[in-house]
């Protein structure tokens, strides 16, 4: 991967490194690409059903949901460094 495309991305997730780590980052994305080649190669990959959890999912039981207690709303945000609406408010990091 570029190494620009990987700054830009770094940048949109407020975080920076030095050059030898967006180098070190770049090869082991170019790594993986190859890794990924390879799979895509396999014979009858498509025919096969994506796994969408790692665990098989026979006789798994869930707890009831139960609430034990409640805390106040001023008690929760009392340590809050920003406070909107009765709610925390955190800096955006999306776009």
């Amino acid at each position: 991967m570029d190494k620009n495309k990987l700054k830009e991305y770094a940048n949109k997730l407020m975080f920076d490194m030095d050059e030898e780590e967006y180098e070190t980052l770049s090869q082991e994305f170019a790594i993986i690409l190859k890794q990924m080649e390879l799979i895509d190669g396999i014979e009858g990959l498509s025919l096969v059903e994506p796994m969408t959890f790692p665990y098989l999912k026979e006789n798994i039981t869930l707890r009831d949901d139960e609430v034990q207690s409640i805390l106040d709303v001023s008690d929760v945000l009392k340590n809050s460094k920003s406070v909107e609406d009765n709610r925390v408010k955190v800096p955006k990091v999306v776009e």
